[in-house]
C-alpha cells in the first residue's frame, strides 16, 4: 500500500476530532473486525508516526498469516502482581541507566498505565457479616509494603494510575468502567481519535474484547517494552469465525455456553489465533455473555476473542454509566470507519469457521483439573469415580468415611470443601449473579442449608455487583447459605481461597481423601485452588450454590434430592432452579445506571489505609530496603555490557526437568500458598518470616530470590527424571543425586553448567506470568525444547533470553528415550539463525553415542530475534537508552 494517508475530521456535538480513515481501503469489508483494528493501527503508524509499514499493511490485506506486523496499543493494563513487577523493573531500569552514565530522567512510561490491586486478597474470613472488612484489613497487613510501592509509582511515574485494594477485579472494572472503546489522544490544536486498545499483564485481558476493545494478555516483560514506547510484534494471526445459530434453552446459563466453547476451541486448536463470532444468534448474547466468552480466551489458547461494536455495546456503556458524549463518539466513529457490526451486512471472510447451535448447550461443569474438561451436569456424578481413581490411584469407595474432630459429621471422598462464587469471568455477568441469588432465595424458602463442611464465599469482581444483589433483595438469602460478601478481588480463582479449618485439613490428610472444590472461576489447574483439594470443578455461580447444598460431587444434581423441606418432602434442584424469565426480570429491576456512576466515582479513593501508604519521592528513585522480603531490586541490569555477545551455539546443557503435556505456568511458577519444606519457605524462615506471614507465591514475585526458589516448586509437578515422585525435585547429573530443583540448579550454576527444560504439548499454558520465564532464566536455563508452546509463555521466554525450540511433529522426550542422563547442545544458531529457522538438537548419551534431532527455533518475528540476541527485552531497552 504505497499511497499516502491523509487524516480526516469527525465533528460531533460542536467538537472536531481527527482520525486516520480506513473505510475506503479496498477489501476492507471482507476483513474480520479484529484485523480492521490492526489495519487502522498500521495506517496510523504510517500517517502519524511516518513509519515504513507498507509491507505490513499489504501482508494484512492479503491475509498472509504468519507475517510479522507491529502494533502500538493505546495503553497498558495491569494488576498488582505482574503490573507491580513491571513497574519494579522500570524503577531498576532507571537506576541501571543512571549507573551506566545515561539520562535516568528519560526512563518513564510513554503510554498510560492502569494497575488494579486485585490479586492479593485471600478468604481468611467467610460466612459472616464482617468477612469483607476482616479480609481487606488482612490484605493491607500482609501487603502494605507492596501497596506502598505501587502508590509510590503512581506519584513518580507519569501516566500511572493505581486502583486501591477492595474495589474489584481488573477485568470487571475494565469492561464496566475503564475501557473507552474509542480512545482520544489530546493534541495541541485538535484531538486524535482511534480504537481503544491495550495489552494487559494478565492472560484474561481479552475480556474487554467483548466490548469491542482489542487487547490481549502479555507477560510483564513484553508490557515493559510497550510501556517505554516500543510496539508489540506479532505474527499476523489466522482468524477463526464461530457461527452462532439457535437459542439457549430455559434454565441454561452463560457459564454452560462458555465451558462448551472452551472445550470445542481447545480441541480445534486456536493457539495464537484470533476468534470472532458471527451469525444470526450473536444478538442472543448479552454484553456480559460476550465478556465471559472473551475472558476465557487463554483457557482455549486464543490471543483475542473479538466482538465488534454494535447496539449491545452502546446499551452496556449506557448502563455502566459512561458519559453520553463518549457513547455518541463510539457510535459515530465506529460507523464511519466500518468498525460497526450490522447484523444485516455480509459476514467477513474467516480462515476457518466452526458452527455452534446454542440450543445444544446443556448445564455443565469442567473438571477435575482443566477448564476444557467439560462435563454435562447429568454425567458429573457418574464421572467422579473415574476422576478419583486417576487422582488417588485407588478405586472410589462410597463407604469410606473419616471422622472430623469436634464435629458430628464425617468426610468422604468427593466432599466439596470449597464452594466459591468468585472471578470476574462470572460475577460480571448479570444473568449468572441473579440466577445464583434466586436459587439461594428458593433454597432458603424450602429450608435447605449448605453442608457444614463446605467453606462458602462470595467475592464479586466489582462493588456494583454487591449493590445489585442488595437492590434485588437477594443478598440476605445468600448470607443464610454462607455466601456473605467476603471482599472484592480474585481470591479462590487465583489460589487465594484461604485456609480450611484445621480439623477438616487433618481429616483430609490423615486418610488422603480426595476433597473437591466447586468455583465459578476460569482456572482449576492442579494445586492451584487449595493444597488440600485434589479435584476442582468450574461451574456457574448457581451451580456453586447447588453443590454447597449437596456437599459432594457424587450427588447427581439432576436426579438426587438436595435435602428435605419443612414438611419432610424431598427437594430437587429442578424444584428451585429459576426460570430464564425470572432471571431477566431480576436483572431489569436491579442493574441500573445510577449504581455504576456512584460506585465508580470512588474508584481511586482508598480511604485512610491507602493514604497512610504515601512515601516521599526521593528524587524519582525508589528507596530500596535491603532486608525486605517483598520488594527487592532485581538483578537484570547487573554486569550488563553495552554490546550484546555474539550469537553462539549452545553446548553442554543438562536437563533440569523433563515434563509432559499441558505444563501450566502454575506448574512452573505456582501461585498458591507457600508450604513448609519448600525452598521458598526455607528462605523466608531464614529471614525471620513466620509461617503465618508467608502470604503466597503470587504476592512474593517482586522478590527475585523467592521467584528463583518457587520455580518448578508446584506440589503436583511430575518430572520424568525422577519417575513416580510428585513435587519439585530432580537428579543432579552425572551423580544421579535427587535434590529439590532449586538446589540442583545452584549446584549446576556453581559448576557453570547451563541447563535446559524438555516438555510436551502446550507448554506454558495458563496465566501470563513472567515469573514462569524469569525463574528458569535465573536458575540458568538457556533453552526450553517442547512439542508446542502457548503464545504468551513463548514470548516471555524470548523476553528473558531463554531460547524456545520446538520438536517436529512426532518427536518428543518419549520417542527419543530421554531419561535425564543426557547432555545437550544446539547447533545452527551461529550459522543459520532466522525467523522460525531450523536448528539441530544434539543429544549425547551415557554410552557415548550422539543423536542429532531437527528442531524449529521459535523466534517468530524479527523483533524476537533482536530481543533474544540481546539476552532479553530488558537488556535491549537498557542498551537503547544508553545508545540515545
Amino acid at each position: 500500500m504505497s499511497q499516502s494517508l491523509a487524516l480526516e475530521t469527525l465533528s460531533l456535538n460542536g467538537r472536531s476530532m481527527r482520525y486516520v480513515p480506513i473505510a475506503d481501503i479496498p477489501g476492507l469489508e471482507t476483513l474480520p473486525y479484529s484485523l480492521r483494528v490492526l489495519l487502522e493501527n498500521l495506517c496510523r503508524q504510517k500517517a502519524v508516526r511516518h513509519a515504513d509499514v507498507d509491507q505490513e499493511i499489504d501482508s494484512l490485506l492479503q491475509r498472509k498469516v504468519g507475517d510479522g506486523i507491529t502494533f502500538y496499543p493505546a495503553r497498558v493494563f495491569g494488576q498488582d502482581i505482574l503490573g507491580l513487577v513491571m513497574l519494579l523493573d522500570m524503577a531498576a531500569l532507571r537506576e541501571g541507566v543512571q549507573a551506566a552514565g545515561g539520562d535516568a530522567s528519560r526512563v518513564r512510561p510513554q503510554v498510560p498505565i492502569d494497575v488494579i490491586i486485585d490479586h492479593s486478597l485471600q478468604v481468611d474470613s467467610w460466612a459472616n457479616p464482617k468477612a469483607a472488612d476482616v479480609n481487606l484489613a488482612r490484605e493491607y497487613q500482609r501487603n502494605g509494603e507492596r501497596f506502598a510501592f505501587l502508590r509510590w509509582c503512581s506519584s513518580n511515574f507519569d501516566g500511572v494510575k493505581v486502583v486501591p485494594p477492595g474495589k474489584g477485579i481488573m477485568h470487571q472494572l475494565h469492561i464496566e468502567h475503564i475501557g473507552q472503546v474509542v480512545w482520544t489522544e489530546e493534541g495541541q490544536d485538535v484531538d486524535l481519535i482511534y480504537p481503544d486498545s491495550c495489552v494487559g499483564t494478565d492472560s484474561h485481558t481479552p475480556m474487554v474484547n467483548g466490548l469491542g476493545i482489542l487487547g490481549w494478555g502479555v507477560g510483564g516483560i513484553e508490557a515493559e517494552a510497550v510501556m517505554v514506547g516500543l510496539p508489540v510484534a506479532i505474527a499476523l494471526p489466522a482468524v477463526v469465525g464461530i457461527e452462532l445459530t439457535g437459542k439457549m434453552n430455559d434454565g441454561v446459563l452463560p457459564t454452560d455456553l462458555v465451558l462448551v466453547i472452551t472445550q470445542k476451541l481447545r480441541e480445534m486448536g486456536v493457539v495464537g489465533k484470533f476468534v470472532e463470532f458471527f451469525g444470526p444468534s450473536v444478538d442472543e448474547l448479552s454484553l456480559g455473555d460476550r465478556g465471559m466468552i472473551a475472558n476465557m480466551a487463554p483457557e482455549y489458547g486464543a490471543t483475542a476473542v473479538f466482538f465488534p461494536i454494535d447496539d449491545a455495546a452502546l446499551h452496556y456503556m449506557h448502563m455502566t454509566g459512561r458519559p453520553q458524549e463518549q457513547i455518541d463518539l463510539v457510535e459515530q466513529y465506529s460507523k464511519v470507519q466500518k468498525l460497526w457490526r450490522d447484523p444485516a451486512a455480509p459476514a467477513p471472510v474467516y480462515d476457518t469457521v466452526l458452527k455452534l447451535d446454542l440450543s445444544s448447550i446443556k448445564p455443565s461443569l469442567a473438571g477435575p483439573s482443566n477448564p476444557e474438561d467439560h462435563l454435562d451436569l447429568d454425567t458429573a456424578a457418574q464421572s467422579f469415580p473415574a476422576h478419583h481413581q486417576k487422582i488417588a490411584g485407588r478405586p472410589y469407595d462410597p463407604q469410606r468415611a473419616v471422622p472430623v474432630e469436634g464435629e458430628d459429621f464425617v468426610l468422604n471422598d468427593g466432599d466439596v470443601v470449597i464452594a466459591a462464587i468468585t472471578s470476574c469471568t462470572n460475577t460480571a455477568n448479570p444473568a449468572n449473579m441473579m440466577a445464583a441469588g434466586l436459587l439461594a432465595r428458593n433454597a432458603v424458602a424450602r429450608g435447605l442449608r449448605s453442608k457444614p463442611w463446605v467453606k462458602t464465599s462470595l467475592v464479586p469482581g466489582s462493588q456494583v455487583t454487591a449493590d445489585v444483589l442488595e437492590r434485588a433483595q437477594l443478598q440476605d438469602d445468600l448470607d443464610v447459605l454462607g455466601f456473605n460478601i467476603a471482599g472484592f478481588g480474585c481470591t479462590t480463582c487465583n489460589g487465594g481461597s484461604g485456609p480450611l479449618p484445621a480439623n477438616i485439613v487433618n481429616a483430609i490428610e490423615s486418610e488422603k481423601l480426595i476433597a473437591t472444590a466447586v468455583l465459578s472461576g476460569n482456572r482449576n489447574f492442579e494445586g492451584r485452588i487449595h493444597a488440600n483439594v485434589r479435584a476442582a470443578y468450574l461451574a456457574s455461580p448457581a451451580l456453586v450454590v447447588a453443590y454447597a447444598l449437596a456437599g459432594n460431587l457424587n450427588v447427581d444434581l439432576t436426579r438426587d434430592s438436595l435435602g428435605k423441606d419443612q414438611d419432610g418432602k424431598d427437594v430437587y434442584l429442578s424444584d428451585i432452579w429459576p426460570k430464564s424469565a425470572e432471571v431477566q426480570t431480576a436483572i431489569h429491576g436491579a442493574y441500573e445506571r445510577d449504581l455504576f456512576i456512584e460506585r465508580y466515582a470512588e474508584l481511586y479513593d482508598g480511604g485512610e489505609p491507602w493514604d497512610a501508604l504515601a512515601r516521599e519521592s526521593n528524587g524519582g528513585h525508589y528507596p530500596w530496603e535491603a532486608d525486605s522480603t517483598y520488594i527487592r531490586k532485581p538483578p537484570y541490569f547487573d554486569g550488563l555490557q553495552r554490546e550484546p555477545a555474539p550469537v553462539a551455539n549452545l553446548r553442554g546443557m543438562r536437563p533440569l526437568a523433563i515434563l509432559g503435556d499441558s505444563i501450566t505456568t502454575d506448574h512452573i511458577s505456582p501461585s498458591g500458598s507457600i508450604s513448609l519444606g519448600t525452598p521458598a519457605a526455607d528462605f523466608l524462615l531464614s529471614k525471620g518470616v513466620e509461617q503465618k506471614d508467608f502470604n503466597n507465591y503470587t504476592t512474593r514475585r517482586a522478590n527475585h530470590e523467592v521467584v528463583k526458589r518457587a520455580t518448578f516448586a508446584n506440589i503436583r509437578l511430575r518430572n520424568k527424571i525422577v519417575p513416580g515422585v510428585e513435587g519439585g525435585v530432580t537428579k543432579v547429573m552425572p551423580e544421579g543425586e535427587v535434590m529439590r530443583i532449586f538446589e540442583a540448579a545452584q549446584v549446576y550454576q556453581e559448576r557453570q553448567v547451563p541447563l535446559l527444560v524438555i516438555a510436551g504439548k502446550n507448554y506454558g499454558c495458563g496465566s501470563s506470568r513472567d515469573s514462569a520465564a524469569k525463574g528458569p532464566a535465573l536458575l540458568g536455563v538457556k533453552a526450553v525444547v517442547a512439542e508446542g508452546f502457548e503464545r504468551i509463555h513463548r514470548t516471555n521466554l524470548v523476553g528473558m533470553g531463554v531460547l524456545p525450540l520446538q520438536f517436529q511433529d512426532g518427536t518428543n522426550a518419549d520417542t527419543l528415550g530421554l531419561n535425564g542422563t543426557e547432555t545437550f547442545g544446539v547447533n545452527g544458531l551461529e550459522e543459520n539463525l532466522g525467523v522460525r529457522s531450523q536448528a539441530e538438537l544434539i543429544i549425547q548419551r551415557l554410552d557415548g553415542s550422539t543423536q542429532s534431532v531437527p528442531v524449529i527455533v521459535r523466534l517468530d518475528t524479527v523483533e524476537d530475534m533482536e530481543y533474544w540476541r540481546h539476552g532479553g527485552i530488558l537488556p535491549r531497552v537498557w542498551r537503547s537508552y544508553l545508545e540515545n
